[in-house]
């Protein structure tokens, strides 16, 4: 339970943080800027990273959670589980905004600025490219230290500044899901369900022809694809 609750905490700080940036960013006026919401996801990210990684591995996504179930790093008795309480930790964080903003619209929904095919295509690559880089940064004797929550926190906050207005740059269903139903605004939900989860599939494939052989399927007792830990 201490590693479902990592996952709730961790989910509901990312969701409150950088939703909350993008809802207080319309209700002040801009004040806090496009910058400052992308640089507001990435070192929320980072900073849960290493409160709670050690804990539950941080993955406070649903795609990231199904991208190292594929690779053979997470073991799929597990994955609804973790799926459930990153659910649960963002529905938390966008009730306590509608709670803050009632009258905002959207609580920092994720929406299409042009096509919904657009925005579908940005998210897969988006979530391809961050799952890329976790899958990287946690291999083998990699995974502790600045590494990987430094390089993941900086990928969230990069892909956020440059495909933030295309998009809202969401890599993450939960993150996406809770504001959306919240807000009622559910027109594009579809495209951050859709775009995550197939760029994360697709980056353990990267992944695995450009690393060693082997290098997806490393679990915590055991090297070989045939064992997975819970």
């Amino acid at each position: 339970m201490n590693r479902l609750f990592a996952e709730a905490f961790g989910t509901f700080a990312l969701v409150l943080a950088g939703t909350g940036a993008i809802t207080i960013n319309d209700v002040s006026g801009g004040t806090i800027t496009h910058v400052g919401i992308a640089l507001t996801f990435g070192l929320v990210v980072t900073a849960m990273i290493y409160a709670v990684g050690d804990v539950s591995g941080a993955h406070l996504n649903p795609a990231v959670t199904l991208g190292l179930w594929a690779a053979r790093r997470f073991s799929g008795r597990s994955v609804p589980a973790y799926i459930g309480s990153q659910l649960a930790g963002a529905f938390a964080a966008s009730l306590v905004l509608k709670g803050l903003f009632p009258e905002h619209a959207t609580l920092g929904a994720t929406l299409p600025s042009q096509s919904a095919g657009q925005a579908l295509v940005v998210e897969f690559l988006l979530t391809l490219l961050l799952m890329y880089v976790i899958l990287n940064v946690t291999a083998g004797g990699r995974e502790s230290g600045l590494i990987a929550g430094g390089a993941i926190g900086a990928v969230v906050a990069l892909e956020a500044l440059f495909a933030g207005p295309i998009s809202g740059a969401s890599m993450n269903p939960a993150r996406s899901i809770a504001p959306a139903v919240v807000s009622g605004q559910l027109q594009h939900l579809w495209v951050y369900l859709a775009g995550p989860v197939a760029g994360a599939m697709a980056a353990v494939a990267a992944c695995r022809c450009t690393r060693p052989s082997g290098c997806c399927c490393f679990t915590e007792t055991s090297s070989s694809c045939g064992s997975v830990t819970e």
